[in-house]
């Protein structure tokens, strides 16, 4: 589709490639922070392996909840391995060069994989409202029919809905420099280089960010409200401790996703004088996270625990 795109506006195109510079303003020992990158990487793809196999393995952890944390696995190592292949390219082998085609395919792949855990992560905070605000209609609405159509119905919303961003920056012409001072492929970095006014690509930016991302949190802070709401109306405390510990280790994971978006946002917007910020925040929010969801559910969840020592053969009580 992107090179048909290419070929299309060939006459608009004087740049045949784009070159990834990396980390701005330290390109010179930059290659030191390939060791921590690709050890975030290695241990995010071999923690949600882990927790695919234990999910598929145990018998008990077939349950909807299970089933979200699954696909938000699979979604975490496909961001990952959608950037981290070509960040360690550039930081071992100076391979910074990638061509237009490719640069917009990444471009569409960044954007299909993090809205992509966005709506995952409205699945599961829809789940936890059911399960503690309806208990008692839990088995009935959230079924293995309901995971299946909520995911399909996420993955055409998540790969429908940014198809134009690529199509647009493919649009430009790109006629002077061709120097991304980033890692990969992002939206405003890409177009930034164009010759003529980029506006719509911003405003489309600015539009989808609010109709997906935005639309998204307001149904977890919706859904995280009512569940608080009524853990408050219950009269054991153990109760409602049990209820909020279900919820922690999602609450830990979309604070720490969304937070970060917001900070990138900001920090591009505002035009920093230190572009390393924004670049070093966008890079470890699409690494970060696959490392890091595993972790946190593998020690807040007891059922998730004991299956993974069970599969690890560790003589461990969970607590």
């Amino acid at each position: 589709m992107f090179q048909d795109l290419k070929d299309s506006n060939s006459s608009q195109f004087q740049v045949s490639e784009f070159v990834l510079m990396g980390f701005p303003g330290i390109h010179s020992w930059q290659h030191w922070l390939s060791l921590p990158l690709a050890l975030l990487y290695l241990l995010g793809l071999g923690a949600n392996i882990l927790i695919l196999i234990t999910i598929y393995q145990e018998a008990s952890l077939h349950q909807p909840m299970y089933h979200f944390l699954g696909i938000l696995a699979v979604v975490d190592m496909g961001l990952a391995t959608t950037i981290m292949p070509k960040i360690l390219a550039i930081l071992w082998f100076n391979a910074k060069a990638i061509s237009l085609p490719e640069c917009f395919a990444q471009m569409y792949a960044i954007h299909c994989f993090v809205t992509m855990e966005s709506g995952i992560f409205v699945c599961m905070a829809i789940d936890r409202y059911v399960a503690i605000c309806r208990p008692l209609r839990y088995p009935s609405i959230v079924t293995d029919s309901f995971v299946i159509k909520a995911t399909m119905f996420m993955a055409v919303r998540n790969c429908l809905s940014p198809i134009s961003v690529p199509i647009l920056a493919a649009q430009r012409n790109y006629c002077l420099h061709n120097q991304i001072e980033h890692c990969f492929c992002t939206n405003l970095g890409v177009t930034s280089l164009s010759c003529d006014d980029r506006k719509i690509n911003s405003i489309n930016q600015i539009f989808l960010a609010w109709l997906i991302m935005g639309s998204d949190l307001g149904l977890i802070i919706v859904s995280y409200a009512l569940i608080l709401q009524s853990v408050l109306k219950l009269n054991s405390k153990e109760a409602a401790s049990k209820a909020l510990n279900t919820c922690t280790s999602h609450l830990i994971l979309i604070l720490f996703f969304y937070t970060v978006i917001v900070v990138i946002s900001i920090t591009h917007s505002g035009g920093m004088k230190l572009p390393l910020i924004p670049v070093l925040l966008n890079v470890l929010h699409n690494v970060i996270p696959p490392a890091l969801n595993p972790m946190v559910y593998a020690l807040k969840n007891k059922e998730l625990r004991q299956g993974l020592c069970k599969l690890l053969r560790l003589n461990i009580k969970s607590k």
